[in-house]
């Protein structure tokens, strides 16, 4: 039978299963996880300078988000876990559905059509060689 109380038992399970590598997360952007996964696909793997370069020259408008949640992450890296800049990779890169803005467009003959403004939360985890 473990000792202590019930949360007190499952916060220190957790603090031993917890994440070590530097991450960082943007929540609520807006723009759908299918335009989001085309810049995030071209990264995953590469190392952070080379993965910098690829965003700085695509033309998506996801690639400026996700170059900002890059940036956030080596300095997560650099100022948290001590970690040196040149030896990072992105180890992982993922973009999961947020919530779904609904509008209405008016259309002919009294019809409205529902068009729907998708937002994603996008998530880089670095690592190091």
């Amino acid at each position: 039978m473990a000792k202590g109380h019930r949360s007190q038992i499952k916060r220190e399970r957790n603090e031993n299963q917890r994440e070590t590598r530097p991450t960082a997360k943007l929540s609520y952007a807006r723009v759908s996880v299918q335009k989001a996964c085309f810049v995030l696909d071209a990264i995953r793997g590469k190392d952070v300078q080379s993965a910098l370069g690829i965003l700085a020259y695509n033309p998506r408008y996801a690639s400026s988000l996700i170059e900002k949640v890059l940036k956030s992450a080596i300095a997560n890296a650099e100022n948290n876990n001590g970690m040196n800049p040149e030896n990072l990779y992105v180890a992982a890169c993922y973009a999961n559905k947020g919530p779904t803005m609904k509008r209405i467009k008016p259309r002919a003959q009294g019809r409205a059509y529902r068009i729907e403004k998708r937002m994603s939360h996008i998530t880089i985890v670095l690592d190091e060689r």
